[in-house]
């Protein structure tokens, strides 16, 4: 049987992604892989990766929901998953500091119809998006080495799978029965300092819903608890900034703290 492809409206996908309770924070987190792809060359496992996303959603005057949300995503060593502070690239052989994912605010805007794919009991909201803008390093020289490209180009794909009684039932805020599939494709981070070495990076994770804080995972209850206490709960309403979507906005940040320096660790987060 081929699922059917239904239009739901925004409340609908906001208790997916989020509630419809503007007071409550929500937890979504993930746990997968990434791999280096160099032309000619075996896929290389480089990293497991660990992250969260802690959110909110808020009704607004315009008949839509503002979306605020913070953002980590941690490097782990590939066997023994501990938090990698420093990194030997097996290329240039040279020893860098590890930028973690540091992203805040991360905020959008609801509104509309969201299709789905309605398969009995379960059904999958999907989203493939494909971000090109302008590289932000790349019109500093000291970059160069680092993130040398003109365009930030990369493709992502996502799947979040609810229960579909829970997604209609008026009386759920929020649906926590939720499965991620999220895949990546993009350029070499700019803290590996590869330059213009050819390949790129794949990404490969699954995840789901936390009903609270103490529902993640140890390692990141401990990095919040001792580096970012402000990614307990989501922002309480959107910020007039741009938002930290980037790895290389956060990069060119905290470049100084990180490099100049050869600091051990990254900046804490606000």
């Amino acid at each position: 049987m081929i699922a059917n492809i239904q239009e739901f409206d925004t409340q609908y996908w906001v208790k997916t992604r989020a509630s419809l309770n503007p007071e409550q924070s929500t937890f979504l987190f993930w746990n997968g892989s990434i791999y280096a792809s160099i032309p000619g060359k075996k896929r290389k496992l480089l990293f497991n990766l660990i992250g969260v996303s802690v959110s909110r959603c808020i009704p607004n005057a315009g008949g839509g929901w503002d979306y605020i949300s913070r953002e980590l995503n941690y490097y782990l060593h590939p066997v023994t998953n501990e938090v990698l502070r420093r990194w030997e690239n097996p290329w240039t052989r040279e020893t860098v500091p590890i930028v973690q994912i540091v992203n805040n605010p991360v905020q959008g805007y609801f509104k509309g119809k969201f299709p789905a794919y309605v398969d009995g009991d379960r059904t999958t909201f999907a989203f493939d998006i494909f971000p090109t803008y302008p590289n932000p390093l790349t019109k500093e020289p000291k970059f160069v080495e680092y993130s040398p490209q003109p365009t930030y180009e990369t493709a992502e794909f996502f799947k979040l799978t609810v229960s579909t009684a829970d997604l209609l039932d008026l009386k759920v805020k929020t649906v926590s029965k939720l499965e991620l599939n999220w895949n990546r494709t993009g350029q070499w981070l700019p803290w590996m300092r590869m330059g213009k070495f050819p390949g790129y990076l794949i990404y490969a994770a699954r995840g789901k819903k936390a009903n609270d804080f103490t529902q993640l995972p140890k390692i990141l209850q401990k990095e919040i608890n001792t580096r970012c206490p402000s990614y307990k709960e989501a922002p309480s309403s959107h910020y007039n900034v741009e938002g930290m979507t980037t790895s290389g906005i956060y990069f060119k940040q905290h470049f100084n703290a990180c490099f100049d320096s050869q600091n051990q660790s990254y900046p804490k987060a606000g």
